[in-house]
C-alpha cells in the first residue's frame, strides 16, 4: 500500500469520524438521546460498523460529541469554587450553566439523563456533580443559600430551562438569564426584589 493511498484513507476516516459526531450532536438536540446508532450511521452516510469502528459503545459517542462542552462546564464549576463569595460563585455558576444549556439541547439532555455505568459521558458527568455538591456546601454554610436545597433542584431548574423556545439562540440565551435571575431569588434564605434581566418576548405555545 503506498504512502498516497494510506494519506487518503486516514483522510476518508477523520472525514467519517467528523461527520458522524455533528450528526450525533443534531440528532440528540432535535430527538433526545435515544436515537439509535443505525439512524445516527444513516444520516452521516456511512455503515454502522464504521461508527463502531471510531465508537466502541453509545456513550462513548456521546463522550466524544460533547467533550468541548463538558471541558466548559468543569471549568465553570472550577470558577466558581475559586471565587471569594460561596454564593456569587453559586449564582455565577448555576448562570453559566443555564445558558450553556440553553445554547445547546443535546448537551442539556446528556447532563440530566442517567446512564447504567460511570463510564465515558457519565463519569465526566458525575465529578463535575460533585465539584456542583461542594459548592452547595460552601453555600449552604455561608448562609445564603436556603438550608432545604438539594442537587435535585438544580437539575429541575435546568430542565425547566431547557423548555424555553425562542426564535434564535441569542433570545433564548436572554430568556434563560432571565429565568435564572428568578430561580436564584427563590434558592436565597431571604429572597430579595432584586431587578430581572429585560423580558423575551415567547410563544405562548408550540406549534
Amino acid at each position: 500500500m503506498t504512502a498516497e493511498v494510506v494519506a487518503k484513507l486516514r483522510s476518508d476516516a477523520r472525514d467519517n469520524r467528523g461527520r458522524i459526531l455533528a450528526v450525533a450532536r443534531a440528532a440528540f438536540a432535535a430527538e433526545g438521546l435515544d436515537v439509535p446508532i443505525r439512524e445516527i450511521a444513516r444520516r452521516a452516510e456511512v455503515g454502522v460498523a464504521t461508527v463502531y469502528r471510531h465508537f466502541r459503545t453509545k456513550e462513548a459517542l456521546l463522550t466524544e460529541a460533547f467533550a468541548e462542552q463538558m471541558a466548559s462546564c468543569s471549568a465553570v464549576l472550577a470558577e466558581g469554587l475559586a471565587a471569594d463569595d460561596p454564593w456569587r460563585g453559586f449564582c455565577q455558576v448555576v448562570e453559566r450553566l443555564m445558558e450553556m444549556h440553553a445554547l445547546d439541547r443535546g448537551f442539556a439532555r446528556a447532563f440530566t439523563s442517567q446512564f447504567p455505568d460511570a463510564t465515558g459521558f457519565a463519569a465526566d458527568r458525575d465529578r463535575a456533580l460533585r465539584l456542583l455538591l461542594e459548592l452547595i456546601r460552601r453555600a449552604k454554610e455561608a448562609g445564603p443559600l436556603r438550608p432545604d436545597f438539594v442537587l435535585e433542584d438544580v437539575s429541575l431548574a435546568l430542565m425547566a430551562n431547557e423548555g424555553i423556545r425562542a426564535e434564535s439562540p441569542d433570545l433564548r440565551v436572554a430568556a434563560s438569564r432571565r429565568f435564572a435571575a428568578l430561580i436564584l431569588q427563590s434558592f436565597h434564605t431571604t429572597p430579595t426584589r432584586t431587578p430581572l434581566p429585560p423580558p423575551v418576548r415567547l410563544p405562548l405555545s408550540r406549534h
